[in-house]
């Protein structure tokens, strides 16, 4: 890509919201590296749905959304180790989350795909799961205003509990 063809694009940036807590940061879609799924997810906002804070991966908090997209995105710009502020893109079967070990049993049926919008928060997070693997992620956008409210207020999700909380992504 010609840097003519750079400057010609402007970024896209959304907001993702803790809408309960009242606390959002900004965040830059990273279109140069994951083009379809930042397309998508673009063509989709806004999107806000229960937020839960990861078992596993670490700091980590998404929602779960039906799919979205004409086809699903190919693995873009992949990662198993999410640095602070990145956002990733998942998607699941059913039968990969319709497990009690998850939590999900009621809400996601073996039959359904499941898309999990997340936002990592702090390091040292490894996408490894015990039942099936690695669990490689597509980051599409990088927070770069408001990470350090966000982890707070992240933490205090951790420790207090999710449950009746929001998380919401919409365009800036």
């Amino acid at each position: 890509m010609t840097d003519s063809r750079k400057d010609s694009q402007a970024a896209r940036y959304i907001e993702v919201s803790l809408v309960k807590r009242s606390v959002h940061c900004t965040a830059r879609l990273l279109d140069d590296r994951a083009p379809r799924t930042c397309a998508a997810v673009w063509d989709a906002l806004p999107l806000s749905g229960d937020v839960y804070h990861a078992k596993y991966a670490r700091n980590e908090i998404y929602a779960l959304f039906p799919p979205f997209a004409d086809a699903e995105p190919p693995l873009e710009n992949p990662t198993v180790t999410p640095i602070p502020g990145d956002l990733c893109y998942f998607s699941f079967a059913g039968t990969e989350l319709g497990t009690r070990a998850y939590g999900y049993d009621r809400e996601v049926g073996p039959q359904a795909t499941v898309v999990d919008l997340a936002l990592f928060y702090e390091r040292n997070n490894l996408l490894l799961n015990g039942d099936v693997g690695w669990v490689p992620g597509i980051v599409w956008g990088q927070v770069v205003d408001g990470l350090d409210r966000m982890a707070e207020a992240c933490n205090d999700l951790w420790r207090s509990g999710a449950e009746g909380e929001t998380l919401s992504f919409r365009r800036a």
